[in-house]
């Protein structure tokens, strides 16, 4: 391949498709369809024009992600001036044991994710709907998966399981991590730029309204908070995070919760949203004087800090914390909150820069670096993407 590929990447949800076109390593618009199913509208920014385009769609076109993704169609060509689109990268949350890399995708990868959708319920549909809709939108475009639980692969065993029957890891009932893209992002960035005590003992809390911390050490994850689904670690916008075993068999022979019923409390119910009982948007909440607000918060806070010290245990040490995700980037008031009174780690900020929205907000006087670093989960799966268009062989994952 000679010519600069235009890579289109898609993140699809329940309700939206989020959306990066690429020429090159340049994105020439970025956005998103969003209300699908209800009030469906693409709002997107392009580097063309360099302004904004905000479009209502009829509730026909935004019925399906099949039938969005075919609105977006004339003016992805119009951006491109009829360029066709040579490559269409996905984000996959769920790889689970035999999926550990970037590949393409063919029917028999899309009947093995399928089969993974119980594992990760708010987001293997949805993401194997935005592949069936680009599959049909660019037949002609090779279509890549990208997977959250890559990155994880490599986890020490005792990491990787539980204290159930071995018969049970080997089936694959194992921690498995998510947010690999993030992570991995985050650590090609501290090795372009040269800050090689990233290269160290790091741990990277990717807090959003999905939430996860990871500790890596020389560039390999050695522990995650997040372990079969996406429910376990710290809480979320409407996940629980960790939760005592024992209290879904509660849910099940006391209150006669059926497992449908438990799902939905699990994932869409619980997190900052249960615990506030006004929002899962932490921006709502730290802007809120409602009791309910702080106590979510501060529990969301006291799980990070647990968290770390963990992370620090795994590695023996710590030498670099980086936040990134929406409330990581954004938070500073969180970040505040999770480095108070860190002295113990060699840990400390310097609020002034904590409040300046600049990269390095470390203190003088810290041992450990902590950064804010926003993550590009789909610069990952642009580079992935090209790589695999560029290698000799493209690996089939038949």
């Amino acid at each position: 391949m000679t010519m600069t590929p235009v890579i289109l990447v898609l993140n699809s949800g329940s309700s939206s498709i989020k959306f990066t076109l690429f020429e090159g390593d340049r994105p020439r618009l970025a956005g998103q369809i969003s209300g699908l199913g209800a009030e469906p509208h693409i709002d997107l920014k392009s580097e063309r024009t360099g302004g904004r385009i905000d479009r209502q769609l009829s509730a026909e076109a935004g019925r399906t992600h099949r039938s969005a993704l075919a609105s977006l169609i004339p003016i992805l060509e119009e951006e491109t001036n009829g360029q066709k689109v040579d490559a269409v990268g996905h984000r996959v949350v769920h790889g689970g044991m035999q999926y550990a890399t970037p590949l393409q995708i063919t029917d028999d990868v899309l009947s093995d994710l399928k089969s993974l959708e119980p594992l990760a319920p708010l987001h293997q549909p949805h993401n194997l709907a935005g592949i069936d809709a680009a599959r049909s939108a660019f037949p002609n475009a090779i279509q890549t998966a990208c997977f959250d639980t890559a990155f994880h692969r490599n986890h020490p065993w005792v990491n990787d399981t539980f204290a159930l029957p071995q018969s049970l890891y080997e089936e694959g009932v194992r921690r498995y991590g998510f947010h690999g893209l993030s992570y991995e992002y985050i650590c090609s960035h501290l090795k372009e730029t040269g800050q090689d005590f990233g290269a160290g003992k790091l741990v990277v809390a990717h807090l959003g309204n999905g939430a996860s911390m990871c500790a890596i050490r020389d560039g390999q994850s050695i522990g995650s908070t997040m372990g079969f689904t996406a429910l376990d670690g710290l809480p979320m916008g409407t996940r629980c995070g960790q939760l005592d075993p024992g209290v879904v068999l509660y849910l099940m022979t006391t209150k006669g919760m059926t497992p449908e019923e438990i799902s939905d409390l699990l994932y869409k119910q619980s997190g900052l949203k249960g615990l506030s009982g006004i929002s899962q948007d932490m921006r709502t909440l730290t802007e809120s004087d409602d009791p309910g607000a702080s106590a979510a918060i501060d529990y969301f806070v006291f799980r990070i800090r647990r968290e770390l010290g963990a992370m620090a245990a795994i590695l023996k040490g710590l030498d670099t914390v980086v936040f990134t995700g929406g409330i990581g980037e954004n938070a500073a008031v969180i970040r505040s909150m999770v480095c108070a009174d860190q002295d113990w780690l060699g840990l400390s900020i310097d609020e002034e820069k904590n409040n300046a929205r600049v990269e390095d907000i470390t203190a003088e006087t810290s041992r450990v670096r902590v950064l804010v670093i926003p993550t590009n989960e789909e610069e990952m799966i642009r580079r992935h993407t090209e790589r695999l268009m560029r290698a000799e062989a493209f690996p089939a994952g038949s």
